[in-house]
């Protein structure tokens, strides 16, 4: 095999490999809800959220991928090094925060990566503002859309369901909660599983495959099914978190919490924002703790999931960073 077809095979198990772990640690944020509220089991909730994810990844276009794959960084000044650098540094830095249950946002881990990989391969001329434009817009949509929009819907159910009784409320929304966490899990693969297929694409056009960027169809069906595995195999760390520790929720929370979520996605996705999937589901979930009072959020949980975030971006930066001078290099 010749060296420049086995870099990219190499790099392209890399975008595989990351993917994987974005089902392990990204993907059970869709179905976190759902099964805490014991309305899916985990099985149950993992097969849907398979075939749901690859669907919101068919049908809503490639606006994401082609954000992250020609958006973030310049390709025409970097190579194969730089996407192997910062699959890399996904990998190194997820599997760490999934071995202490916390759940990371891989959307920033790749962004992160991608950027310091470029800067140490090609310097600041390497960055696109009008991608990161975008990416600054995703944060909002994820913390102050995802917040609101869950606190605004729930105290709305609150008021709706003030004569109800417990038992017909949580048999309704027991219901209806199959269908949020449906929706959650077809605009996580709108948004979400859109962004490994745009870094699949930019090295098949780095790697002389393409001769355009554009995302075939085959490599949908490749990163997606490599998604849903990865869920399948670690996701449960991550869904105890979520659904169990942050908050006691209920069915009708989680249909809020995940409604909320998954419109803010969504419109994210239409305009080819890439926003953080774990951040929206997770601000949503504590916008719903917090309708009922601000100490049903259980704030230190949350402040140890705040810390991964945050420490997400320098993290897997210096990471891509160190890792793109080691693989300078080889490549």
């Amino acid at each position: 095999m010749p060296d420049g077809m086995l870099a990219l095979v190499v790099v392209l198990v890399l975008v595989l490999a990351a993917e994987f772990v974005n089902g392990w640690t990204d993907a059970p944020n869709a179905i976190a809800t759902v099964v805490a509220t014991r309305v899916l089991t985990p099985q149950q909730a993992v097969a849907m959220a398979a075939v749901l994810n690859l669907a919101g990844a068919l049908v809503t276009g490639t606006a994401v991928a082609l954000t992250v794959g020609k958006g973030i960084i310049r390709p025409e000044v970097i190579d194969l090094s730089v996407v192997a650098a910062a699959m890399l540094s996904i990998i190194v830095w997820s599997t760490f925060a999934w071995r202490l249950g916390l759940p990371t946002s891989e959307s920033h881990a790749l962004i992160a990566g991608l950027s310091g990989a470029g800067l140490a391969a090609a310097g600041p001329d390497v960055l696109l503002w009008q991608g990161w434009q975008k990416v600054l817009m995703g944060l909002g949509f994820s913390t102050l859309l995802g917040f609101s929009a869950a606190l605004v819907l729930m105290v709305g159910l609150y008021w709706l369901l003030r004569r109800a009784s417990p038992v017909t409320t949580r048999r309704s929304f027991g219901r209806l909660q199959i269908l949020s966490s449906a929706f959650m899990a077809f605009s996580h693969g709108s948004n979400d599983g859109q962004k490994f297929m745009g870094v699949f694409a930019l090295a098949l056009v780095l790697g002389g495959r393409l001769g355009e960027f554009a995302v075939p169809l085959w490599v949908v069906l490749l990163c997606g099914t490599v998604m849903a595995v990865g869920t399948a195999v670690g996701g449960w760390r991550i869904m105890r978190t979520m659904g169990f520790k942050i908050t006691r929720l209920e069915p009708v929370h989680g249909f809020a919490a995940e409604t909320a979520a998954s419109f803010a996605i969504l419109l994210a996705s239409r305009l080819g924002i890439p926003l953080s999937t774990t951040h929206t589901i997770n601000i949503s979930i504590m916008g719903v703790g917090a309708s009922r009072r601000f100490s049903a959020v259980r704030w230190g949980v949350t402040r140890r999931i705040v810390a991964a975030w945050l420490l997400t971006f320098p993290v897997c930066a210096l990471l891509g960073g160190l890792m793109a001078l080691l693989l300078k290099r080889v490549f």
